[in-house]
């Protein structure tokens, strides 16, 4: 299955970082029933980013539980040398990488290489990098991930400059490629997040951390469909 085939329109994605890893599966098994569709994995080798997160040991123990459900899964890559993770990632049940564009000096080989081992690919850039910077490495990807936050822990507000920055990569794509915001989205940022043209919605703290993460994600879902409903009705 192709990403564009994933996407159902505006997507929200449970950030699997944010959870509680002593009952993941439960939680999982929570949001597919929610209707949660593409889950966000964040993979970080303490190079790139201070933190060590998961891996591929991790992807490999979950990807059955949601590619049963019909559920794929979108794997982060905050990593220093993104090319040498692509094929462990596939080999362990990932459905689509992305890349930050200030750890890649060669995105295009980078795509070219994801493509090759069937998996989706997407950009990221983080909050310093110039716009226009992430939307040139962007060929032949599905989706560029504008950080909202700097890259790291769960938890963390969204940075006002944020919306900017997002209106500005939505008008520098072809309609074809999606934009990703990942940090600080929960229910009182989503729908500016949204409206300033985000299609998947990245939320950790705002779904894993609620009492009832299925009802916080559905919650979220239908804020981000009004949201785009009022978009489309003021474009008219």
């Amino acid at each position: 299955m192709s990403w564009d085939e994933w996407i159902r329109g505006a997507e929200v994605e449970p950030s699997i970082y944010a959870g509680d890893f002593w009952r993941l599966g439960e939680q999982l098994e929570a949001l597919l029933d929610a209707g949660a569709r593409i889950f966000h994995i964040d993979v970080a080798d303490g190079h790139f980013v201070d933190e060590i997160t998961i891996g591929p040991i991790v992807i490999q123990s979950i990807a059955r539980q949601v590619h049963e459900k019909g559920g794929v899964l979108d794997c982060h890559l905050m990593v220093a040398q993104p090319q040498r993770h692509l094929a462990h990632i596939r080999k362990a049940g990932g459905d689509s990488v992305t890349f930050h564009v200030e750890a890649e000096g060669e995105p295009a080989a980078t795509v070219a290489q994801a493509r090759g081992l069937g998996l989706g690919v997407g950009v990221a850039f983080n909050p310093e990098t110039p716009v226009e910077q992430a939307a040139s490495a962007a060929e032949g990807a599905d989706l560029v991930l504008c950080m909202s936050i700097h890259p790291g822990l769960s938890g963390q507000d969204l940075m006002p400059e944020a919306f900017d920055r997002i209106a500005e990569l939505r008008a520098s794509l072809p309609a074809d490629v999606s934009v990703q915001v990942d940090g600080g989205v929960h229910l009182e940022t989503l729908a500016a997040v949204r409206e300033a043209g985000a299609d998947l919605l990245v939320s950790g703290s705002g779904i894993f951390w609620a009492e009832d993460p299925g009802a916080a994600y559905q919650e979220l879902l239908a804020t981000a469909v009004e949201a785009a409903d009022m978009t489309t009705k003021g474009a008219r």
